[in-house]
């Protein structure tokens, strides 16, 4: 899959000798003037390419051997500006990623793109710009604000494919922004740059609250659409956070600093919120690192415990199984959601050591849950990603079956989509042999690839929340479930869905042929038992 894949990115790879002998390649989509084909292998580079163009890479190839390092420069052909990059990769050979230049506008042909302009890319440049308008704006007392959005996804891209391809897919994903509107004067009201490998930045000249959402909520829309590279469709989730100048900050690094932590805040608030930075944003900080302690705390003495929801067949309204969630009740600050805790978990190394405890409290509310329900209903908990990712993953499940409260074939594991898939494969097919039932969760919020799912030993494909809920509203959310569906019975697994809250949502869900499924519609045949907090309170 990754070789088919590959061969779809735009960026041409080539693996060289120091003498320009082509040992490999791959990809190349973007590239029609340079692109390689199946009998480059073997052959010099001029062979292969023009002589201005052989010869730029052989120079680069030998100094970049030379330095063990990486070199680039650029090159026009045909009127177009390519970008090299080539890197050592040990004393004789170098890999050279050739691509269409992203850094000036005025380099591509006006129907590159659709008619609009390719984003700025260029790190430095936009830094530049950036730095000189704001400036500018501050000596002029004109209206300005910086909005910095946070797109959630690329790491794990990066993380299972390639750096290359997550950097393609950021391109893709900002192509698709429209160009900003021309004034008469001819200045646009905004205009887009990438910071980093996973931030991109919109200087917008206003300080009109609603008009900056209005223009950043807009962009984020766009960057939300699925991009499709290959057998892969990846989403991008967009955390956008927004500083003023002149009220937030004075100068540009600062205007900057605060941008990016308001983006770090709407990483951890409600999804598709934009953030505004204000000064409780600093304290907010130090209650972080609070509740990091309590958290600590409160996974030691047992305090995170599961709540459960039933999973019923949308048919008979007869419970399939029994779906625990974390829930923490803190005693001072009430409920905490799992939004506001589970990424601090992550982020201060306890993820695994929270996963672990909460395995003890499935099999205390098994017993005191299984006589209430029918032989075949099973338990179902979903594992948080970095003890799946933990090596002894497999080893803390098989010691908890060991102790006998939890039959295996009761269990079910519940594993997010894009951790699954980052997951070596024989790794779950273990946990399949113990008996265990797989359900990937979460489909079609982040990565998906059709041949890791189809290659897995899990049982059903559950999607995504956001996507069931907007499933009567949005066309969007429909074609994804609807696809989202016909892949788990395309591929012998069982659809399933949450949100289930009302008969309308039940029958929309039955139409599409998903036939399980949780929510509201089922909450008052829940006895009090699953919620341990409030059966305490009653006991």
């Amino acid at each position: 899959m990754h070789d088919r894949l590959f061969d779809q990115l735009p960026d041409l790879v080539v693996l060289a000798r120091r003498d320009g002998l082509v040992l490999g390649h791959t990809g190349g989509h973007g590239l029609p003037a340079l692109r390689l084909d199946t009998t480059a292998a073997g052959q010099r580079f001029e062979a292969v390419w023009p002589e201005t163009v052989a010869a730029l890479l052989r120079q680069l190839t030998r100094k970049a051997i030379a330095r063990r390092d990486s070199v680039e420069a650029e090159i026009d052909f045909e009127g177009r500006v390519y970008e090299i990059r080539v890197s050592a990769q040990g004393p004789d050979r170098a890999l050279c990623v050739l691509r269409v230049a992203l850094t000036r506008a005025s380099d591509h042909s006006p129907d590159a793109t659709d008619g609009h302009p390719d984003p700025e890319l260029d790190r430095r440049g936009f830094l530049r710009r950036f730095t000189e308008s704001m400036s500018l704006a501050a000596l002029c007392e004109r209206p300005s604000a910086l909005a910095v959005i946070d797109l959630d996804g690329l790491a794990d891209i990066a993380q299972l494919f390639d750096a290359g391809v997550a950097e393609r897919t950021m391109s893709a994903a900002l192509r698709r922004v429209p160009a900003p509107p021309t004034r008469e004067d001819g200045s646009c009201p905004w205009y887009l740059g990438q910071l980093s490998d996973r931030l991109v930045a919109v200087v917008i000249d206003s300080a009109d609250r609603d008009a900056i959402e209005a223009c950043v909520a807009m962009i984020c829309a766009q960057l939300r659409e699925p991009i499709d590279i290959g057998d892969a469709a990846f989403h991008l989730a967009p955390h956008a956070g927004v500083a003023i100048l002149g009220r937030d900050a004075h100068v540009p690094k600062i205007l900057l600093q605060h941008a990016r932590a308001a983006a770090a805040e709407a990483r951890r608030g409600e999804p598709g919120k934009i953030c505004f930075f204000s000064d409780t944003l600093k304290l907010r900080s130090l209650a972080r690192l609070d509740m990091a302690r309590e958290l600590r705390t409160a996974i030691g003495n047992g305090d995170v415990r599961l709540r459960y929801v039933g999973r019923h067949d949308l048919v008979s309204g007869r419970l399939l199984a029994c779906v625990g969630y974390l829930r923490w009740m803190h005693p001072l600050r009430g409920e905490v959601r799992p939004v506001q805790f589970l990424r601090l978990a992550e982020t201060t190394g306890l993820a695994a050591a929270l996963s672990r405890t909460v395995l003890d409290c499935l099999r205390l509310d098994f017993a005191a849950l299984a006589p209430q329900w029918d032989a075949d209903v099973h338990i179902s908990f979903g594992a948080l990603r970095h003890h799946i990712m933990h090596e002894d993953f497999a080893g803390d499940i098989r010691r908890f079956l060991a102790q006998g409260a939890v039959p295996a074939e009761r269990l079910e594991l519940r594993v997010a989509e894009k951790t699954f898939i980052a997951r070596d494969g024989a790794h779950f097919g273990e946990l399949q042999r113990l008996g265990v039932r797989l359900v990937v969760d979460e489909v079609g919020r982040g990565v998906g690839s059709l041949d890791a799912l189809a290659r897995s030993p899990a049982w059903g494909l559950q999607l995504d929340r956001g996507w069931t809920t907007a499933l009567r509203t949005d066309e969007v959310a429909r074609k994804v479930c609807r696809a989202g569906i016909s892949m788990a019975v395309s591929l012998g697994l069982t659809p399933i869905a949450t949100a289930v809250d009302d008969l309308a949502q039940r029958a929309a869900l039955l139409e599409l042929g998903c036939h399980q499924g949780s929510g509201d519609l089922y909450r008052e045949a829940m006895p009090d038992i699953m919620d341990p907090y409030r059966a305490a309170a009653a006991d």
